[in-house]
């Protein structure tokens, strides 16, 4: 059986995996969202904590295992895959044949984030799209749904630990972010409230749980994250 928690979404049957990736069996798609690929660079750019510069490299290696998983015929990422235009550059040409052998024989959609400038975009393999329409629709920010979205980072926090979640709603679904040193943004922020009414958190664990959405607070200036800092 493949690792994972099965849920249905819109008819359709999911499985949430430990990596923060959602794999659709009957369509052979593996989704995966906000990758920020350069994000080390820019926070030492702009005066930021120096992190080590090994991010890029555990993304796209943690991305290739899913892909060895699960052999998928198609791959998703739901905008956000760059961090800021600096990374894009820099990115572009440092792991672009690291992308190029992921993407080999399957096909790689990139939907257009808000950090995802135009100029890096022809130096990666596959195709770039503003959404994906359909009867799920894929984006980067949550609009009419059904649909299945990134861009905010929803995690929470148990027992003293941090877990990446995905928020399931009735009509829509919206993934955690996949990069390895993105941020969380709690799955109590009211931000939530409109898009999961009644819904649940999947947390990303050793494997994934199960937990009902918490009561939206008031936001605190102490705990809140910008889900695009």
């Amino acid at each position: 059986m493949t690792e994972g928690c099965p849920f249905r979404f819109a008819g359709e049957d999911f499985l949430a995996r430990p990596s923060g990736a959602l794999w659709w069996p009957a369509q052979g798609t593996l989704v995966v969202a906000d990758l920020h690929l350069g994000r080390s660079g820019r926070y030492a750019r702009r005066g930021g904590a120096l992190l080590p510069p090994f991010e890029d490299a555990d993304t796209l290696a943690r991305l290739a295992a899913e892909i060895a998983a699960l052999d998928p015929a198609r791959v998703v990422s739901l905008g956000d895959a760059f961090d800021d235009d600096h990374a894009a550059s820099e990115v572009a040409t440092r792991e672009a044949a690291v992308i190029a052998r992921l993407a080999d024989g399957r096909d790689w959609l990139w939907i257009a984030g808000n950090h995802d400038p135009a100029a890096a975009r022809a130096h990666l393999p596959g195709t770039w799209l503003s959404h994906l329409p359909g009867l799920i629709a894929f984006r980067h920010i949550a609009a009419d749904g059904p649909d299945i979205s990134g861009h905010m980072h929803p995690s929470t926090r148990l027992a003293g630990r941090r877990f990446r979640c995905f928020v399931l709603g009735q009509t829509h679904l919206i993934l955690p972010a996949f990069g390895t040193y993105t941020g969380g943004l709690d799955i109590g922020d009211p931000a939530f409230a409109p898009l999961a009414t009644r819904g649940i958190a999947l947390a990303c664990a050793e494997r994934v749980f199960a937990l009902p959405m918490p009561t939206a607070r008031k936001r605190s200036p102490l705990n809140t994250f910008s889900k695009e800092a």
